[in-house]
């Protein structure tokens, strides 16, 4: 990581009349993580380019005349393809979080940090970023040959190159974030117009300076000591879980010769790591699972032709001879748990009726004697087709007595469209006595009877 240099400043406690002092906070170094390539590196920049293409590519789809993916917070409309979910769906969106959490507590008991080493975006951007630097300034050897360096034209040129192409992809994936909110191709013409509105403005910038200070600058401090999954990940790892590690019975001593093990203190382990940590000291909760020091090692050990997989991902049942279980409790829980959830949810979904009612009095006249001797309530009725297609609907009524509606029984709303109704319902006074009563309010779709919503009141008689 190219960086200007750090001097590091070793933590050392001081006495001083019987007491010792130590400081808070360790003073960062600079972390230039070495190139490499193998198996677990593909697949990171194949999970790279797929969450990428996924993140620009999916605001530009067209769906139905509309934007495929869009968040209309103005207009409380949610459009993910062919659905639309309004704010009565929150219950989906919790769902949602629900299934990410017992996902990530899967994955982590079964295999570690596979979030935080493949598909976290903190990781992805890094990467990004890191690549970056790496084309603009060279290898690692140049990157720390350079940061050592004095100023010169070279330098502010390499550097501000590499800043310039950060703060430019920065800039466009916070473009992007808010192309989720605001249509994308009206956000288009307003930027290049130089007329967007001050929320747009506000968060382009925010979530491109949160990008390009993450992933340009604070790379593994993030994922060290913001992020609290770090922490709490122990409480999710038990013996059987595949973790990365080094198998200190075949590397151990380290050195070169006969009498020493398979490691040959290359230290590679530790410059391809993006966190600087040396994993022949054993799990550590800086490590983020990325396994570029098992691509790095096994290169190593290709070379001076001894096994692959002196660091590996395993267990620590399997180090110590003791065989692995993978059907465990908390792993069959979350499991059942997990499905149990995602089949509610998609059952919900796919029965989910494209129609939504409201019913609210109105307020201002609880009950009022018309024409004829009859009383008469009113009723706004908020009726949401949350359907693609324009639909007309029938409004009914029901109660202990007959009930008349006095107002248009029929209304057509547009695709995706909202409208508040009044609907006068009354009855006859010699039917109905005084007091409260409990009717029923019946809409439904012309076209399908089974686009129908069912909603209670009540009708007030004085």
């Amino acid at each position: 990581m190219a960086q200007p240099s750090a001097k590091v400043i070793p933590i050392q406690p001081q006495e001083t009349s019987g007491t010792v002092e130590q400081a808070l906070y360790e003073i960062r170094r600079a972390i230039h993580p070495r190139a490499v390539q193998g198996w677990f590196a593909a697949w990171r920049w194949l999970l790279v380019w797929g969450t990428q293409l996924v993140f620009y590519g999916t605001a530009w789809l067209e769906w139905n005349g509309r934007q495929a993916v869009l968040f209309d917070i103005a207009h409380r409309k949610f459009y993910i393809l062919g659905l639309v979910l309004w704010p009565q769906d929150i219950i989906y969106l919790t769902v949602l979080l629900i299934l990410s959490a017992l996902a990530l507590f899967l994955f982590t008991a079964v295999a570690g940090r596979l979030w935080c080493g493949y598909a976290c975006p903190q990781t992805v951007y890094t990467e990004i970023f890191m690549w970056i630097e790496q084309k603009v300034e060279g290898d690692r050897n140049s990157r720390i040959k350079l940061d050592k360096e004095g100023l010169s034209s070279r330098k502010i040129f390499l550097k501000g190159t590499k800043h310039l192409v950060w703060a430019a992809l920065a800039l466009w994936t916070g473009f992007t974030f808010v192309g989720y909110f605001t249509p994308i191709r009206e956000l288009w013409r307003e930027v290049t117009t130089l007329s967007t509105g001050p929320w747009e403005t506000f968060w382009v910038f925010f979530y491109g300076f949160a990008t390009y200070g993450n992933a340009g600058w604070m790379r593994e401090q993030v994922c060290t000591y913001m992020c609290p999954y770090a922490r709490f990940q122990s409480a999710m790892f038990d013996k059987d879980t595949l973790i990365i590690t080094y198998d200190t019975k075949r590397g151990e001593p380290r050195g070169k010769g006969a009498a020493k093990g398979d490691c040959v203190d290359c230290s590679i382990c530790v410059q391809v790591c993006p966190t600087g940590i040396d994993i022949r000291n054993g799990l550590q909760y800086q490590c983020i699972g990325c396994a570029a020091c098992i691509d790095g090692c096994d290169q190593v050990m290709q070379k001076v032709g001894k096994p692959r997989g002196l660091i590996r991902y395993s267990t620590t049942h399997a180090l110590e001879g003791v065989p692995t279980r993978a059907l465990r409790p908390r792993v069959l829980v979350y499991t059942g748990v997990l499905c149990a959830i995602a089949l509610a949810a998609s059952a919900s979904l796919y029965l989910r009726v494209p129609l939504k009612v409201d019913v609210i009095r109105d307020r201002a006249a609880i009950s009022r004697e018309v024409e004829g001797g009859q009383i008469e309530n009113v009723y706004r009725l908020q009726i949401m087709n949350t359907a693609e297609r324009e639909r007309a609907f029938e409004i009914a009524a029901a109660g202990p007595v007959t009930l008349q509606l006095a107002s248009e029984p029929r209304v057509t709303l547009g695709p995706a469209d909202s409208r508040m109704v009044p609907v006068r319902v009354r009855a006859e006074r010699g039917l109905i006595v005084a007091g409260t009563h409990p009717i029923l309010f019946s809409i439904r779709a012309l076209d399908d009877d089974k686009v129908s919503v069912r909603e209670k009141s009540v009708f007030i008689v004085r």
